[in-house]
């Protein structure tokens, strides 16, 4: 059966050799350069028919200057598959300075403080389900999905300026702008953060908002097409919970396009998850709904669902294999692959 031969391709990748968690860092003085990222291969078969190549991979570099105990001065390029996906030069590329009592500045091509403050779902696999997820590349769903539950008004298609306030008695909080793109005219987003700790139980809240004038063929989601509009108004909201082992999560966000020309992007998204740790052990179950089109009367909208469970076996500090099963856009699919991260 082509689902044992997964897990038999699993289990040969797992065997690759132990080793510890490194990452490359090099320190001269007040200067420091740090490169981490991930490489993921793996296999899914949509329908339990066809086995397809899934791959996923991410490098990060930053290197930052100490001016004194209070003040950081750096910069961030990074490059992913999502983005490769896009067309784009980078996933991220920023300058930033960085108070460890006032907060932190950050000017470039980057994610607004609304998602940066925002919190996604519990999964232990190999998808990418918090980012683009990679079965939506492999499984094309009927209609237009918003398969993303953070807020996010594009990360590198517009010049933005963040700032974000030093985490204060477990409350943090930040605004964005963002112009000087053919995508829109300009962009505000505003995201607060509040964590606490009782016990052995952790909690964060988060909210998020956006508002973005006239957007035209803006596209920033898997499957929804890119939207043309007087305004686009979105708002987040997330919850996380952590008891030793367990995390429990559940996220939303609604998108609201005003006068939109052409097949409806805007409607809402809802998930749900829990995960558990278990030494080497992990296993998470998610699920997600995303509704699109739902505000435009004249139009039918379009509703689908996503549900994954998945296990994670960690052979290492680097090396880690995942498996996932699930159904998503009416089509069950299981998938397995190998990570290797530093």
């Amino acid at each position: 059966m082509n689902f044992i031969k997964l897990f038999t391709v699993t289990a040969l990748l797992m065997s690759i050799g132990h080793s510890s968690a490194y990452a490359l860092q090099y320190d001269m003085g007040k200067f420091s350069l740090k490169l981490t990222g991930y490489g993921t291969g793996g296999i899914i078969e949509p329908d339990f028919e066809s086995t397809l190549f899934i791959g996923d991979w991410r490098v990060r570099g930053q290197v930052t200057y100490a001016a004194n105990e209070n003040y950081k001065f750096g910069a961030v390029y990074a490059m992913d598959q999502a983005a490769v996906d896009k067309g784009n030069f980078s996933r991220e590329v920023f300058a930033y300075l960085e108070s460890a009592h006032h907060g932190r500045l950050e000017v470039g091509f980057t994610d607004s403080i609304a998602r940066k403050l925002g919190v996604g779902l519990p999964d232990v696999g190999g998808l990418r389900i918090n980012d683009r997820p990679l079965f939506n590349e492999k499984i094309v769903p009927d209609g237009p999905v918003i398969a993303d539950t953070t807020l996010t008004s594009g990360r590198n298609n517009a010049l933005r300026l963040n700032v974000v306030t030093a985490p204060e008695n477990g409350l943090q909080y930040g605004v964005s702008v963002a112009g000087i793109t053919d995508d829109f005219d300009w962009a505000v987003d505003a995201g607060v953060k509040f964590k606490q700790s009782v016990g052995k139980i952790k909690t964060a809240y988060t909210a998020g908002v956006s508002f973005m004038d006239n957007p035209h063929d803006f596209d920033n989601e898997v499957y929804t097409p890119g939207v043309t509009a007087d305004w686009r108004a979105q708002m987040s909201v997330g919850f996380n919970m952590q008891y030793n082992s367990w995390i429990w999560g559940t996220t939303g966000r609604i998108i609201y396009d005003m006068d939109p020309i052409g097949t409806p992007s805007d409607g809402f998204v809802v998930g749900t998850g829990v995960s558990y740790d278990l030494l080497r052990y992990s296993v998470s179950l998610t699920y997600m709904f995303s509704d699109t089109g739902v505000w435009q009367r004249d139009v039918d909208d379009f509703a689908d669902h996503m549900a994954i469970a998945s296990f994670r076996y960690k052979y290492s500090e680097v090396v880690d294999g995942w498996i996932s099963g699930g159904v998503t856009s009416e089509t069950p699919f299981v998938s397995a692959g190998l990570r290797i991260s530093f």
